[in-house]
């Protein structure tokens, strides 16, 4: 009898799985963005997405030959949608839920990995992901916020001159400097204390 070469290549103890085509290649990806999630962008090897998928290393390289390919793959095909804009009838309830969607997704696998992306890369590698971030996270979010503003200037709870391209920036600012910088896990009353104390002023109609 013969000795399959993806056993001979396996790690003694593990087990390599017989698969192929898009359940393998959806097997690395998820074991990349555990890496990334867990160990971060420098811990993350080929060697143990190879060993989290339980299969050989070569089958990896087959398919993506740098580690930033493959992270690039791993985290477009992981990233949470958004889903459509919330419209609860007021514009402090649609920005709340939709800040603690935005939460979800920040610490969700994929968004922990993505984090990971970005704290840890040197300027020349953040650059390979950088069209991925912008069409993943930021227009998305940016698309929603607008939507949730538009509908608030139609109900009359918004300021028609409030659809400014830096309000809609605020949210995500907000929640991606606490995060990176002060730690900051997002608790349901930090959201809504940034919707009332920041962006209902900011946007609702002023006295007088």
């Amino acid at each position: 009898m013969g000795t399959s070469r993806s056993g001979a290549a396996a790690r003694p103890g593990s087990v390599t799985l017989r698969r192929r085509g898009p359940v393998l290649e959806q097997a690395i990806l998820d074991a990349a963005l555990e890496q990334l999630s867990t160990v971060g962008w420098g811990g993350l090897t080929m060697e143990g997405v190879a060993a989290g998928a339980r299969t050989g290393k070569a089958a990896v390289y087959r398919r993506w030959p740098s580690k930033e390919d493959l992270v690039a793959d791993a985290l477009e095909a992981g990233l949470p949608s958004l889903g459509e804009a919330p419209d609860h009838g007021s514009v402090r309830e649609d920005l709340y839920q939709l800040a603690r969607r935005m939460r979800a997704a920040m610490f969700s696998k994929p968004g922990c990995a993505l984090r990971a992306v970005l704290h840890e890369c040197d300027t020349t590698t953040a650059e390979r992901f950088h069209g991925l971030i912008v069409s993943g996270v930021i227009e998305p979010s940016v698309q929603l916020f607008r939507q949730v503003v538009r509908q608030g200037v139609a109900r009359g709870d918004v300021r028609s001159d409030a659809m400014d391209d830096m309000v809609f920036d605020v949210i995500p600012a907000m929640m991606m400097y606490r995060s990176k910088v002060c730690g900051s896990e997002w608790r349901d009353t930090d959201i809504a204390d940034m919707i009332d104390r920041v962006m209902v002023p900011l946007l609702c109609p002023r006295d007088g």
